[in-house]
């Protein structure tokens, strides 16, 4: 008999599997306990593993193809210079409260990303995410829930206001603030609110590994030992654990299924590969004019006439060729599109490092990884050495490989492998078990007795 009443999800973006599983386990008696009674593991997330998909993707189990949202930013259509942020408008799969509210169950919804604008309204409540503008938009279900947030914690906070600072004190204040108002809401609404499902996600693990990383990591080539950062992310992870424990006890363990889940990893980033300035030397890209030392692309100063393909940065790669008929001023044939995306994929697969050793990087083709692939994928996505490279999108640099961000500081990129811990009612050590990000949805659908849709991509997990 199943004696799961509700789920309590805890999503930490952009957590690390090895920190909590391996290098910090002691350290986070919470989040270890949780594991002593259930089952934990990799959680290996969409391709790209990024935040955004990333969220949407667990929560419907639907992959990037099928959502038609392969970044923050997409093609809007076949044009050159109309992009879209990808919003809950650009999600078409229901997700987890979808489908609660359409069979008269509750949620608790907080910081999910791809949640704003609210549109459809959920049955319980919904606090949207970091791509929200401001607290002044419409960021709550129902709105009277935004009066009740200030007058609990003051200025709710979306997300850091720029975590690619130099100002490191600052940062770490910042990100604190923000995790220690988030919980302080979801304790309250746990109290509050009558709930099946809670799912909240904290951006804070993201912002402080992207700012700290270099600070902790010894194979960083900026980390320096002794440092006065040298244990944040670790003293962060711990505070982290605290409040999750916290949490816990507004949750009855003996009817509730607890999840720890991450979108993503992270790993040390070793720097950037410039995808255009490659492809400028390759001869795929060509500009009206020559660009100045790290000039910012523009597809306005690009020669279409001449030009086979384009580039897109990130933490992943996103090349796009130029195709007769499909883009305005195509130059690649139907016939030979083919030939040219492999020869690309072929070569970009081939680049040794900066050192000459073999980069191994991965570019794949949509059509390898999606069944279908919505709205206007990159014709390549491509991994830089295992996500240890980022993509950088400026052109007119001197070489190929830079060791500065060309968005501001950043010291980590993401990795393929998140992590999750699932602790069931009355459930025993069940020890390690990898799963998959489409494992998710399925999985709490199962536990809350609703149904599964046809279209899912994962598979509930067994007891």
């Amino acid at each position: 008999m199943n004696s799961i009443r509700k789920v309590a999800v805890f999503g930490l973006d952009c957590a690390e599997p090895s920190l909590v599983f391996d290098r910090w386990r002691d350290d986070l008696p919470h989040l270890r306990g949780l594991m002593e009674r259930g089952t934990w593991g990799q959680l290996t997330s969409c391709i790209p593993p990024i935040t955004v998909p990333a969220w949407s993707c667990m929560t419907s189990s639907c992959d990037p193809g099928a959502l038609g949202i392969y970044g923050f930013r997409n093609r809007a259509d076949h044009s050159y210079d109309k992009l879209s942020i990808a919003t809950s408008l650009a999600v078409r799969y229901p997700r987890l409260w979808n489908i609660l509210t359409d069979h008269d169950r509750d949620s608790i919804i907080v910081g999910v990303p791809g949640t704003y604008p609210i549109t459809r309204p959920v049955r319980g409540c919904l606090i949207t995410s970091f791509l929200t503008p401001d607290i002044n938009a419409e960021y709550t279900w129902p709105p009277a829930l935004k009066k009740e947030i200030a007058d609990l914690v003051g200025e709710y906070m979306l997300d850091v206001r720029d975590f690619r600072t130099d100002d490191k004190q600052w940062l770490l204040r910042q990100i604190y603030e923000m995790t220690d108002k988030r919980f302080t809401v979801a304790n309250h609404l746990l109290e509050s609110r009558p709930w099946d499902l809670f799912f909240m996600v904290e951006m804070g693990v993201d912002r402080i590994h992207h700012g700290f990383w270099s600070f902790m990591a010894v194979d960083h080539h900026r980390y320096a030992p002794g440092n006065p950062f040298e244990n944040a992310i670790h003293d962060y992870y711990v505070h982290v654990d605290g409040l999750i424990g916290k949490a816990l006890t507004r949750i009855d363990a003996e009817t509730t299924a607890i999840w720890v889940v991450s979108d993503h990893g992270a790993r040390t980033m070793i720097g950037g590969f410039c995808l255009n300035t490659w492809l400028m030397n390759e001869g795929y890209l060509h500009l009206k004019n020559p660009p100045k030392p790290g000039q910012k692309f523009d597809v306005k100063e690009v020669d279409w006439s001449r030009t086979t393909a384009w580039g897109d940065g990130g933490y992943y790669g996103r090349v796009f060729l130029n195709v007769r008929g499909r883009e305005p001023q195509g130059v690649v044939s139907r016939d030979g599109y083919e030939s040219v995306r492999d020869e690309i994929k072929r070569k970009l697969e081939a680049l040794p490092d900066h050192q000459g050793r073999p980069m191994g990087n991965v570019a794949h083709r949509p059509g390898d990884l999606y069944k279908q692939s919505n709205g206007v994928p990159p014709d390549l996505i491509v991994i830089f050495g295992e996500l240890a490279w980022r993509s950088v999108g400026t052109v007119g640099n001197e070489s190929v490989y830079t060791f500065e961000n060309d968005t501001g500081p950043d010291d980590a990129n993401h990795a393929q492998q998140g992590m999750y811990i699932l602790a069931r009612p009355g459930g025993a050590a069940a020890g390690r078990r990898d799963a998959s990000i489409y494992d998710v949805a399925p999985t709490i659908l199962g536990m809350l007795g609703l149904p599964i849709p046809g279209h899912v991509r994962g598979r509930s997990l067994p007891p």
